[in-house]
């Protein structure tokens, strides 16, 4: 394994600057949002943006950039990312979904039983606005990267 090469990655270097973009920006969106620090979104799915929808469209977008947008690795690159963010904003928004209301049963049906009490994770998912977050976020990291990297 090269390992200089894989830190001479930009496509990876992009990828995972927008991943940990994403989540950085998640904890002062919360906190404009309810008004209190939660740290813990830094190591969370869930919330705005959208880090899944950023990691994948930020290295599509610099697969195209790098490589070039006729190549088949962005082709292949673009059905990636379109199932990562439809999964993102449907099957796992509905379980998160169902977590939700699971929880609410657990907490009225067993009330006061000594029955486990704990929660199912709720934030699973992405709203579709919370998704396009994401994607825009994406574009913008791996455009400015690419710009700062020529």
């Amino acid at each position: 394994m090269n390992v200089a090469a894989i830190l001479e990655n930009r496509v990876l270097w992009t990828a995972l600057s927008g991943w940990f973009l994403a989540q950085i920006l998640k904890i002062p969106i919360d906190y404009f949002l309810t008004r209190r620090w939660n740290w813990s979104l830094f190591i969370s799915a869930g919330g705005m943006p959208s880090s899944h929808s950023a990691l994948v469209v930020s290295c599509t977008h610099a697969i195209g950039l790098y490589i070039g947008f006729d190549s088949p690795l962005f082709a292949l690159s673009v059905a990636i990312a379109m199932i990562v963010v439809y999964d993102a904003t449907g099957v796992r928004r509905q379980a998160g979904m169902q977590a939700e209301k699971i929880n609410i049963l657990v907490t009225e049906l067993l009330k006061g039983h000594p029955i486990s009490q704990l929660q199912l994770r709720e934030v699973l998912g992405h709203t579709p606005i919370e998704a396009l977050g994401g994607v825009l976020l994406g574009l913008t990291v791996a455009q400015a990267l690419w710009f700062l990297w020529r």
